[in-house]
């Protein structure tokens, strides 16, 4: 069939002009954000940031004026911490959405662990009273020894014995 013959089926929705297709692996994407997020979070981040802002701060604020990087009173340094937040808030976003979805899925393996255990425990409840009703069924040592010294006294005792009287 040829591709102006597809176009014209009725049977089949004719797409809408341009659509937009990721061509990114997401899972990819995702490691990348996780790592990003990860780096960013750390204390040596924090402390390595904070150096290179005082730095910056001291040196346009007492370096020789020929020499500052930012002419204008940190224009450039705010520009550069505003572009890092806007891209480092949806990395952070989507590692916490992956770190979400992991934490349902672990959530959903515990909740059927769960249940397995729950189980096996009440099957393994369930066969333990059996046992124990079996168990109330069985002849004890105790209750054999008495019934074998009954017995005895019984075919020792001149008053109940039928031959004594012979």
């Amino acid at each position: 069939m040829s591709k102006r013959q597809n176009r014209s089926r009725l049977d089949q929705p004719r797409s809408r002009g341009f659509q937009f297709k990721s061509s990114y692996d997401t899972e990819r994407f995702g490691e990348i954000s996780e790592r990003v997020a990860r780096h960013i979070g750390s204390w040596r981040f924090i402390a390595l940031m904070s150096v290179a802002i005082t730095a910056w701060v001291l040196w346009n604020t007492i370096g020789p004026i020929e020499y500052r990087v930012d002419a204008w009173p940190f224009l450039a340094l705010t520009l550069m911490l505003s572009l890092q937040a806007s891209y480092a808030a949806p990395l952070i976003l989507l590692a916490q959405n992956r770190q979400a979805d992991r934490d349902r899925v672990q959530i959903a393996q515990d909740r059927s662990q769960a249940s397995r255990l729950l189980a096996d425990s009440e099957f393994l409840a369930r066969e333990l009273a059996d046992l124990r009703l079996a168990l109330n069924e069985v002849a004890t040592k105790d209750f054999i020894k008495n019934e074998i010294r009954d017995l005895l006294d019984e075919f020792y005792d001149p008053k109940n014995n039928k031959d004594s009287g012979k």
